[in-house]
């Protein structure tokens, strides 16, 4: 299958944004999840590098989530992130003959979405263990059941809305009405690039189930985009929508900037489980976002009533943790960030209640929070016993999620610094807030079983050891 005209249109386009194995049961697929780790260049002697990345990462993916516009009738905008910065990854198999490739897990985007035909370009794409000349790629021409998605086919209005006459403009001439133009090619922005492509059908195979015309993005360039994004999002055009999952669940195995092969399962739930509540979990409500606006209908939802810190309930103002009319507020769980971010009036509050608890206990390392991009920091060298208060997040319904000491507090360049790994932006003045002002991110899911129970409207969670049984 050649590549449509198209495809030099975008070339240019985008070029000018630049200045194992799974198996199933009766009625659940598994599939391995994996951390995508940074292993630092060989010659980078800056100790503070992979944690600089994943924070300055979080920032860019936290800025992109809470700006998003409505799409445009001729570009989708997602949120992504180069895959190297703390992400976690599954395989999929497309096409007949199947031909596996690696996608980035998203909860806050619903596009899936991979590296397309021979010509594929990654554009600044030389990250750690990654040659942007051997990235692998799906090649439409090889598969018997892929076909491109005509601009009349209802899944093109997922992306580019339900009026077909602005999607297909030259099917409105007099005798058009077998017109086989093809859905609009689309070009995804997000905040540390970019992609372009146009949208496929083909079979989505699983062992023992397949899902026929399934939508994919096939991009044929991209901006710090090696992999491809698994969008599992609340849109029409997300995995989950697409296969109607009643539930999806996953286990983070914890990533520690190192490069040791762990990983752990994704669980696909495809038949009715009814109210059944999973052992060992503690539930709370999805909520919507009660603005217009569309972009926030992707985000997972959640009411978060209380942060602790040490038993003390940080007074956090009301409108941070609800969301407004205006769309503005409330939290997100989003797998494709890796630290949880949160708008600067709440970090401050939490911050300044674990300064004031461990502030007489341990020095602050001010000078490591300026390299590594993450404050506070405390030295702990000479401590026998570590004493940290304990962070908790507590969301309606009394569901709590306590976290283990290394989700919240991370070793930083050396065994002797520990720093907060929670993020907010930096800049002078008082902060204008948009979008969620809360976003959970994986590094404080990491070692929970947690559960997006679709049928029942609720997230579900539980402390759990991830890492898988040999």
């Amino acid at each position: 299958m050649a590549p449509p005209s198209s495809y030099y249109i975008i070339l240019f386009l985008l070029l000018s944004l630049l200045s194992h194995t799974a198996f199933t049961f009766s009625n659940s697929i598994t599939l391995p999840l994996s951390p995508l780790l940074t292993k630092p260049h060989s010659s980078d002697s800056d100790p503070f590098h992979s944690v600089k990345l994943a924070a300055s990462s979080s920032l860019t993916r936290a800025h992109h989530l809470k700006h998003r516009n409505n799409n445009s009738p001729s570009v989708a905008t997602t949120p992504a992130y180069p895959k190297s910065y703390g992400g976690y990854s599954i395989d999929l198999n497309l096409g007949t003959p199947p031909q596996t490739s690696p996608f980035v897990l998203d909860t806050g985007s619903s596009l899936v979405w991979f590296p397309c035909t021979s010509h594929y370009l990654c554009s600044h794409c030389n990250f750690p263990n990654i040659d942007p000349t051997k990235i692998p790629t799906f090649i439409p021409k090889n598969s018997s059941t892929a076909k491109l998605l005509g601009c009349r086919n209802p899944k093109c209005g997922y992306l580019f809305g339900p009026d077909v006459e602005s999607r297909c403009p030259q099917c409105k001439k007099p005798g058009s009405q077998n017109c086989s133009l093809t859905c609009p090619s689309y070009i995804i922005q997000y905040g540390l690039g970019a992609t372009a492509g146009f949208l496929l059908l083909d079979n989505l195979n699983f062992p023992g189930k397949t899902v026929p015309q399934f939508l994919v993005g096939c991009s044929i360039l991209s901006i710090r985009q090696p992999s491809g994004i698994a969008g599992f999002g609340r849109g029409q055009e997300s995995l989950p929508s697409q296969m109607n999952l009643k539930r999806f669940s996953y286990c983070l195995v914890s990533h520690r900037f190192d490069d040791t092969p762990q990983s752990s399962d994704l669980v696909l739930q495809i038949s009715s489980t009814g109210d059944t509540k999973t052992n060992g979990l503690s539930y709370t409500p999805f909520r919507s976002n009660p603005s217009n606006n569309s972009v926030f209908r992707e985000y997972y939802y959640v009411t978060l009533r209380k942060l602790i810190v040490g038993g003390v309930d940080v007074k956090i103002p009301y409108k941070f943790l609800e969301p407004g009319s205006d769309g503005n507020g409330g939290t997100i769980v989003d797998s494709g960030s890796t630290f949880t971010f949160m708008e600067r009036p709440v970090y401050n509050l939490v911050a300044q209640e674990f300064l004031r608890q461990l502030g007489k206990k341990y020095s602050r390392e001010e000078n490591v929070e300026a390299q590594s991009g993450l404050s506070p920091c405390f030295n702990i060298s000479g401590v026998k016993t570590i004493s940290f208060p304990e962070f908790t997040f507590q969301f309606k319904g009394g569901a709590k999620m306590s976290q283990p000491l290394l989700n919240y507090f991370s070793f930083v360049g050396d065994a002797e610094v520990l720093c907060f790994t929670v993020v907010s932006d930096g800049g002078a003045g008082q902060p204008k807030t948009a979008g969620p002002a809360i976003i959970l991110g994986n590094y404080q899911q990491q070692n929970f079983y947690v559960e997006y129970d679709l049928e029942n409207e609720r997230f579900g969670f539980g402390p759990r050891n991830c890492k898988r049984k040999a």
